[in-house]
C-alpha cells in the first residue's frame, strides 16, 4: 500500500527514510467470538475462528482482545513452548500459576509467561463489578523445551507518562520483562499532536496494534483495534490523532 507520507509534529526523533509498504489488518476484520462472560476479537486465527491468511506475522501468532465479565475468566488450564503476555488495559487481571506465581495486575501493567515445556495457569477478573479488558498476547519461542518462567514490567511514574518505552526484550534491559525470544515490544501511549519514529533494521519486521484511540503511522489512518505491519526497513512515524494507547512489534 503506498503511504501518503509524513504526518504529525514534535517528532522526537529525526525522521530519516520514509517507508512505502504496510499491511492493514482492519478491526472489524478480525475474528470474533462470544461466549456471554468473555467477548474476545481475534487478529490472527485461534480456537474456532480460521483464516488460512491470518496465522500470525513473524514469531507473533496471538493477538485477542478480551473483554471479561466481572466475577469471571479462564479456569485452570495447560500451554507449553509458547511465549504469552497479557496487557491490562481497564479493570484487574488476576493470575496464578503451577509455578507459584499470583498477582493482580492494573491498567499498564504487563505479565509474561513462558510456558517451556509445560505450565498450569488461570486467569479471571477478581472484582465482583468492573469489566476486565487487556490484550492476550502469544510469540513463538526461539527454543523448544524451555524451563518455564515468569516476569512483569510495572511502569515508573516516569514511564507512564513516557510516549514509548521498552516493555519485553530479549535482555530484560531498562526494567523490561524478558523473552525467550529476538522480540522487542514497546508500550506507545500518545496524546493528539504528539508523535513517535520507530527504526526499523533490515531484514526485521513491525507490527503496531492499536489497543485504543487513533494515529496516522506513515500517514495512514489506524484506529481502534486496527493492526499494521511491514517488513521494510526505514522510519516509521506514529503521530496520535486522538489519545491513543498501542503496542509496537519489532520481530527477527
Amino acid at each position: 500500500m503506498a503511504l501518503a507520507g509524513n504526518a504529525g509534529s514534535d517528532h522526537l526523533v529525526p525522521m530519516k527514510t520514509t517507508m512505502t509498504d504496510l499491511n492493514i489488518r482492519r478491526a472489524n476484520e478480525r475474528g470474533r467470538a462470544d461466549h456471554g462472560w468473555l467477548k474476545s476479537a481475534h487478529t490472527f486465527s485461534f480456537a474456532d475462528y480460521y483464516d488460512p491468511a491470518q496465522m500470525g506475522f513473524r514469531t507473533l501468532r496471538v493477538i485477542n482482545d478480551d473483554r471479561v465479565a466481572p466475577g469471571q475468566g479462564f479456569g485452570t488450564h495447560p500451554h507449553r513452548d509458547m511465549e504469552i503476555f497479557s496487557y491490562v488495559l481497564e479493570g484487574a487481571l488476576e493470575h496464578r500459576d503451577s509455578m507459584g506465581n499470583g498477582s493482580v495486575l492494573k491498567p499498564g501493567q504487563i505479565q509474561l509467561m513462558s510456558a517451556g515445556r509445560g505450565v498450569t495457569h488461570s486467569e479471571f477478573n477478581p472484582s465482583p463489578s468492573e469489566p476486565l479488558h487487556f490484550l492476550q498476547i502469544w510469540i513463538q519461542p526461539r527454543e523448544r523445551g524451555l524451563a518455564p518462567s515468569y516476569t512483569e514490567w510495572h511502569p515508573t511514574s516516569k514511564q507512564s507518562a513516557a510516549p514509548k518505552v521498552l516493555v519485553i526484550s530479549p535482555d530484560g534491559r531498562d526494567g523490561s520483562a524478558t523473552i525467550h525470544q529476538d522480540a522487542e515490544i514497546y508500550r506507545i501511549r500518545l496524546q493528539p499532536g504528539q508523535s513517535v519514529t520507530h527504526e526499523l533494521k533490515p531484514r526485521r519486521g513491525a507490527w503496531l496494534q492499536i489497543a485504543e484511540g487513533a494515529l496516522l503511522l506513515n500517514g495512514v489512518a489506524l484506529a481502534t483495534g486496527d493492526g499494521a505491519s511491514t517488513e521494510e526497513s526505514g522510519t516509521l512515524t506514529l503521530a496520535a490523532t486522538k489519545p491513543t494507547e498501542a503496542l509496537l512489534f519489532d520481530l527477527a
